[in-house]
């Protein structure tokens, strides 16, 4: 019998992290997906990706890719070499957009290194690796984990709790036609909040961790409200302007950017008719959107578990 690792396959979710005040701690898994089905053996001894979905060429492009070089960075840290592989790709996931595939992208690499490394690395190894290579734990904990997922990171190890049992919210995405970068995005934060700014958030993201914990819509407008990042931001994304207002309203229980933007998080009830707030939205924006209706979801997914 051959001792080589089997193919993996692979299924890793969209994220939307930043929630409202939770910068750099709060991420909440869509149900829009990166899947990933690799096996050793590219043709000709090379490296291939063959892509489907959303974003394909962009997803096909070998330089850079950030699946490919983590897979290969990871083992030659370790001494060792990476091996070559065929890998397909279905996207769902809109890039450059606020949406997590970078996250997505990053965390499937280091599956893969472990699998293809046969590197023997826990569901927390893993998870650490991903999300010291990240900068920062929220996107990547709610990619690995689902639901709504807390996270924090101290000298490179991650903590989490994660949200997620019948909670039945719908999801709406506004995507802009334009993408922002999230490099662009950190830049426009500043070195320093006011104290008053500080609590607020403190308040809001407590808040907003209950009204999860609870499946309590009623306080998602209150706990949405950010004061770190989403006013530096707005003027990179305005259509988080347009939209911001709807909150508590129309069956809209909060409003946020997501992750650095320039995408928009709206958080619906589930009573209410998707069609009304889609034209909502649309009327809103005062400028042609994307509006996907999505749900939260459960974690990555890998196939052998290994």
């Amino acid at each position: 019998m051959s001792d080589q690792p089997s193919p993996l396959h692979l299924r890793l979710p969209a994220t939307s992290a930043n929630l409202g005040p939770g910068f750099d701690s709060l991420g909440l898994a869509l149900a829009l997906y990166l899947t990933i089905d690799a096996t050793l053996g590219g043709p000709e001894g090379v490296f291939h990706i063959d892509a489907t979905g959303r974003d394909a060429r962009q997803c096909e492009v070998m330089e850079n890719n950030l699946i490919l070089t983590t897979y290969v960075d990871i083992l030659a840290n370790l001494g060792m070499l990476a091996q070559p592989l065929r890998v397909c790709v279905q996207n769902e996931i809109p890039l450059g957009m606020g949406l997590g595939s970078s996250a997505a992208a990053l965390l499937a690499g280091v599956f893969l290194a472990n699998h293809f490394g046969s590197l023997g690395w826990s569901g927390q190894q893993i998870l650490e690796e991903a999300c010291r290579r990240e900068g920062h734990p929220d996107n990547v904990s709610a990619c690995f984990h689902g639901g709504m997922t807390v996270s924090a990171m101290s000298k490179g190890l991650v903590t989490t709790a994660t949200y997620s049992d019948n909670i039945n919210w719908r999801l709406l995405l506004a995507l802009p036609s334009e993408s922002l970068s999230t490099h662009k995005a950190r830049a426009l934060l500043p070195e320093k909040y006011s104290r008053a700014d500080a609590v607020a958030n403190i308040q809001a993201t407590a808040l907003l961790v209950s009204a999860f914990a609870l499946k309590r819509g009623d306080l998602l407008h209150a706990a949405m409200h950010d004061r770190i990042h989403q006013p530096y931001r707005i003027q990179a994304c305005p259509l988080l302007a347009r939209l911001l207002p709807l909150s508590g309203e129309n069956g809209i229980l909060g409003v946020a950017l997501s992750g650095a933007g320039p995408s928009v998080l709206l958080i619906v009830d589930a009573a209410k008719p998707s069609a009304d707030v889609i034209a909502t939205i649309h009327e809103a924006a005062g400028s042609p959107v994307e509006v996907i209706e999505t749900m939260i979801a459960m974690g990555a997914f890998q196939q052998p578990d290994s």
